[in-house]
């Protein structure tokens, strides 16, 4: 009898194992299916943030100059995030389009250091859910304004989760006032110093283009030159390369800049993969 009911015990462990195992075995098989299919993924997004108080709609101009000037149409499919981390779509990724743009942004999309971190964090659950859904192994970033602040607040606490699953290969700010207001670039704020102070972090084999508007000889109307300069403190001999740019002309305003011929120019030869033949005059 006891050696019955020794066997009877032995098998309810026997069976309560192997239903314990499917489940971690079926999470293991489609993590894997997943790392196989992002590892042979072409598509190398283009992912961009305005700065504050604008909208997903910020980049309509400049995408459309871009558009006017290559081959292929790139798509845009745009990420808002809500006050409670909630995301919501528009537009797609077309089929074919390996380099498709994706605009990111948020319902609080108010200035400030505090706010910055609060939008680092909406960024990375917005990644977080296109890294699921596309499954790309690497990408471009682009940030006007604050969204440049934000993209560096985010390699330098969040990027390291996605090692080994995808890589940003370049990143271009534009117009970032990496020192806010300040003029003096030797007087740090307590932001620039902590992004001097974490960036160690930062991937060693991103390329990085900080481009600045010169409407004037000291700001581009609305950030002084010395805060966007100060982006040298950060990434100088802490990643690939480092180019520091002055766009001018009519449309080298802070508002504007997005909108500049030089931008487009600029974020078609450095942010996309192939180099688009532009279409002939007609």
């Amino acid at each position: 009898m006891r050696k019955n009911k020794n066997l009877k015990w032995l098998f309810l462990l026997v069976v309560i194992l192997i239903l314990l195992a499917i489940p971690g075995y079926s999470w293991m098989k489609k993590s894997n299916n997943a790392r196989a299919e992002r590892s042979k993924s072409l598509l190398s997004p283009v992912i961009m943030v305005p700065g504050s108080s604008a909208t997903t709609e910020r980049f309509n101009q400049l995408i459309d100059q871009l558009n006017k000037t290559t081959l292929h149409r790139h798509s845009v499919l745009k990420v808002n995030v809500s006050r409670q981390g909630k995301l919501s779509y528009s537009g797609s990724i077309n089929k074919n389009d390996l380099e498709p743009f994706i605009i990111i942004g948020f319902d609080n999309n108010k200035d400030g250091y505090a706010n910055i971190k609060k939008q680092t964090k909406w960024l990375d659950i917005a990644f977080d859910s296109l890294m699921s859904n596309y499954k790309f192994n690497n990408f471009k970033a682009f940030g006007h304004s604050n969204g440049g602040l934000i993209w560096t607040y985010w390699l330098e606490h969040y990027y390291a989760d996605y090692s080994g699953e995808t890589k940003m290969s370049c990143l271009m700010t534009l117009g970032t006032p990496y020192n806010f207001t300040e003029n003096n670039i030797d007087n740090h704020t307590q932001m620039l110093a902590d992004f001097i102070k974490s960036r160690s972090k930062l991937p060693k084999n991103l390329r990085v283009y900080s481009l600045s508007g010169g409407k004037n000889y000291e700001s581009d109307g609305i950030v002084p030159e010395s805060s966007v300069a100060a982006a040298k403190f950060i990434f100088q001999n802490q990643v690939k390369s480092y180019t520091a740019m002055t766009v001018t002309g009519k449309e080298a305003d802070h508002s504007d800049l997005p909108q500049n011929k030089q931008v487009v120019q600029l974020i078609r030869q450095y942010l996309l993969k192939t180099e688009r033949q532009p279409r002939p005059n007609k």
